[in-house]
């Protein structure tokens, strides 16, 4: 029974998993989302149990990832032009949240203790290629 279904993708968050399902059911292939409702009940164990799973059929499984290649996952612009690394100008960036200043870190340690919403962030955008972090001017 455990060959009937295939995983075909991850997600840290069930919204994120949502939408996909959502694509891939409009291209009429049926799928099934696993451990979405503990997650949703508790975001914080997501990384410990490997994310929601997209699963969907094994006989539809080549389908499917063929359609989420075509999904593009990489950050835009505002205009919606393919952000490109500064260092390789590759077009593999995904925007990051980041500790690497005192005033994040103690924003940080405040939520973690009092269980409040960060209130500071840092975000900035890496390259998947080269790895380089940059900010977006």
């Amino acid at each position: 029974m455990s060959d009937l279904f295939k995983t075909i993708a991850r997600f840290q968050y069930s919204s994120e998993a949502q939408i996909i399902k959502g694509r891939l059911e409009y291209e009429g292939i049926q799928v099934f989302l696993s451990d979405s409702l503990t997650i949703d009940t508790d975001p914080l164990v997501s990384n410990a149990i490997g994310g929601v799973k997209l699963k969907v059929y094994a006989t539809q499984a080549l389908e499917a990832q063929h359609i989420l290649e075509t999904i593009c996952k990489y950050s835009i612009d505002d205009e919606g032009d393919t952000i490109v690394c500064p260092n390789c100008k590759g077009g593999h960036i995904e925007l990051f949240s980041t500790i690497k200043d005192a005033k994040s870190f103690f924003y940080f340690i405040f939520g973690f203790l009092f269980g409040a919403l960060p209130f500071y962030t840092k975000h900035k955008y890496r390259c998947e290629d080269c790895n380089t972090e940059f900010d977006l001017k």
